[in-house]
């Protein structure tokens, strides 16, 4: 196990280098009341008290319930200033723009997460804020993030940790009970699961990542999704005239 005492300390030095180099005046994160978003905003706001959260609700009756719920609960509880926008009426006039019809599931589900990244980064650039990202190494590893969504950001202080490494962390910065007990979830839509999506547990993906190991059931999964998502970590390719 980590050393989460110096982690405190080493990742809140990390955050005040990185906003001071910017010459930033704050930070601003999205707050879907789930853990990433919590470790995250208990990280910033001890480096950082310019820090805002802001609760996205975007369609789903999640968004709107336990989510929204948690995310004013931690806040209050770390003393993070928080702002509810609610973009479902934007979501909906830019699907019937499209075409609903024409469009995936998928490529529906996703708008939700750009609408909330074009939300950050309007506010970041209109108070001097720098975005914080939420996405942890599991989810990176395994592409489960959105592209030019929740994986725009302008930095991120846990990135490197595992979902069983942010519960300990999580943990040993006495977060509540009903954050560390909730089913990961990206919200996206009403009974959406991380690990039912994706067919796999983080428990398994995790001790593939931190030990190698991995029965050929999940290490199939875990490399389908790892390389059908290669694109999503890597910078945009561009014409280099070769």
């Amino acid at each position: 196990m980590r050393n989460y005492e110096q982690e405190t300390k080493l990742r809140v030095e990390f955050i005040r280098r990185v906003v001071e180099a910017a010459g930033a005046s704050g930070i601003v994160f999205g707050n879907s009341g789930g853990k990433d978003c919590v470790l995250v905003g208990i990280l910033c706001k001890m480096a950082c008290d310019n820090t805002v959260s802001v609760i996205m609700p975007c369609g789903s009756k999640q968004n709107y319930g336990s989510d929204k719920t948690d995310a004013e609960a931690i806040a209050e509880k770390f003393g993070i200033t928080t702002r509810l926008i609610d973009l479902a009426n934007i979501k909906n006039e830019l699907v019937q723009a499209l075409g609903e019809k024409t469009l995936s599931g998928s490529a529906i589900a996703n708008i939700a997460p750009r609408l909330r990244m074009t939300t950050l980064y309007t506010i970041a650039a209109s108070e001097n804020r720098l975005v914080a990202g939420t996405g942890n190494r599991s989810e990176i590893y395994m592409g489960y993030f959105t592209k030019w969504g929740d994986g725009a950001f302008d930095f991120n202080p846990i990135s490197d940790l595992t979902v069983t490494e942010v519960y300990e962390f999580l943990r040993f910065l006495k977060a509540p009970d009903f954050i560390i007990n909730k089913a990961p979830s990206a919200g996206l839509f009403d009974g959406q699961t991380d690990e039912k999506e994706m067919g796999i547990g983080y428990r398994s993906i995790d001790d593939f990542l931190l030990n190698g190991t991995a029965n050929e059931h999940d290490k199939t999964i875990i490399e389908k999704f790892h390389k059908s998502s290669e694109h999503k970590r890597k910078s945009a390719q561009v014409f280099s005239g070769q």
